[in-house]
């Protein structure tokens, strides 16, 4: 398979991601669509006192614990990163409710709340849940519940739902809250017994890179030894005796010996021409959530009181809709020599339209029992008539999962990243079995 000719479809970390590590052993050409490489890695310019401000948009923060493979790669390209913080802060409809989770102080930021019987049950109730999502974790015998039937299994208070474990799950996939309620609990409650979330302490340090996540995607991009095309969305991914072909807008792309397809499931499936039975179940199996992001520095969108401002800000909305939360950059990223700056998801109100520096939307994967099922059963799909399958769905949607997910599949086609043993790579793990990932 040495010098085999590969195209990639899709510049997000997964197609990004699988083009640079193919790169070392074969011809590879990138196909991505937008007018830029990066996918959710989308950093943007705003102006400050002293020039422009690299801000992130999609892709932020990550951590050495969970991001093992993404920590490596940034290692090895030699991208600048610092200290970030994943400080959480819930705002209720009306306002009438704020609170951030960093300190005693700020949780009750609110006075009144140290007299309130609701609000000192929440408190109470994370504890309790926390307790029983160890044990839960603990005993491989509690089957496969629902989060909703493990809430409603320990007789959950609303204010443990609705103002604190569905907002936080809500704000870290970016979906409806009640959504959530269908997530697999077990995965759900790894997921929070990875980042150190079912504890007060031993949680993770996070980090976000220095300049911007653009810093990594422009280390990456003079590795693909074909090259790469933006601008050039990939329509149709036909298999034929010599090879698969790829076909945009203005005809033939390009034949090639084998395909790998970083795009979001949906995406993929569209693009096949006559896809198998377990191709059409499998990617189908994967629903996306649309979300509206908005470049700002609109305070209105933020908690009403200063001291509750954390990194990510919740504002609760009705629980059909999408997530609404807004990310203070300025703390997340450290930035310096500009004023306050925001990204804000599904506003229930936009921000002023004075102060928006970029609108953008952004889709994310949907995690329910039919996701997951579909995850599991993804090695009867890869490699099948030299096409390859790679993207964050098939882990949490996160960029590590995406990651992972081109380093398995390069894996499959002969090369392993440098930070990898020797030890070959088996058709078990990520497309063997159900994912436990980490985040």
């Amino acid at each position: 398979m040495n010098g085999s000719r590969i195209a990639v479809v899709g510049g997000g970390i997964s197609g990004l991601g699988a083009a640079w590590l193919l790169s070392r052993r074969h011809s590879v050409t990138l196909f991505e669509g937008n007018d830029y490489v990066g996918g959710h890695s989308r950093t943007r310019d705003v102006p400050g006192r002293d020039g422009p401000v690299p801000v992130d948009t999609g892709f932020i923060v990550y951590n050495e614990r969970n991001y093992p493979h993404l920590s490596s790669l940034f290692r090895q390209l030699d991208v600048p990163t610092r200290d970030s913080d994943m400080s959480f802060a819930f705002r209720s409809a009306d306002g009438g409710l704020e609170w951030a989770g960093d300190s005693v102080n700020k949780l009750f930021a609110q006075r009144r709340n140290l007299l309130s019987p609701s609000f000192l049950r929440m408190v109470g109730d994370i504890l309790r849940f926390n307790r029983r999502a160890r044990r839960f974790l603990a005993d491989d015998s509690t089957g496969e519940p629902s989060l909703g039937e493990f809430l409603d299994a320990m007789n959950a208070s609303s204010e443990l739902r609705q103002q604190y474990l569905l907002p936080m799950a809500a704000a870290i996939w970016s979906c409806p809250p009640q959504d959530m309620l269908a997530f697999p609990a077990r995965r759900f409650l790894q997921f929070f017994h990875n980042h150190g979330l079912l504890d007060v302490a031993n949680r993770p340090q996070w980090r976000t890179v220095a300049g911007g996540a653009r810093e990594y995607v422009r280390r990456m991009l003079p590795g693909i030894t074909g090259g790469y095309h933006t601008r050039t969305p990939v329509r149709r991914i036909s298999r034929v005796k010599e090879g698969v072909e790829l076909f945009g807008d203005d005809g033939l792309l390009g034949r090639f010996d084998q395909v790998v397809v970083g795009a979001h499931a949906d995406q993929t499936l569209a693009m096949l021409e006559q896809p198998s039975y377990w191709e059409e179940r499998l990617l189908s199996a994967f629903r996306y959530q649309e979300n509206i992001g908005w470049l700002h520095s609109d305070p209105q969108l933020m908690p009403r009181l200063r001291r509750v401002w954390a990194s990510w800000n919740y504002q609760a909305g009705a629980q059909q809709q999408p997530a609404s939360v807004t990310y203070w950059m300025n703390r997340l990223q450290g930035l310096d020599g500009v004023g306050d700056v925001f990204v804000s998801l599904n506003p229930e109100s936009p921000p002023d339209e004075s102060l928006v520096y970029e609108r953008a939307v952004y889709d994310h994967p949907v995690f329910d029992g039919a996701a997951v099922r579909a995850q599991g059963m993804m090695e009867q799909i890869q490699g099948r008539d030299r096409i390859w399958f790679c993207g964050s769905y098939l882990g949490y949607g996160f960029h590590e999962d995406g990651l992972r997910s081109a380093v398995n599949v390069a894996g499959r086609l002969g090369v392993r990243p440098a930070w990898l043993d020797p030890e070959p790579v088996t058709q078990g793990g990520l497309f063997g079995s159900p994912i436990v990932a980490t985040g």
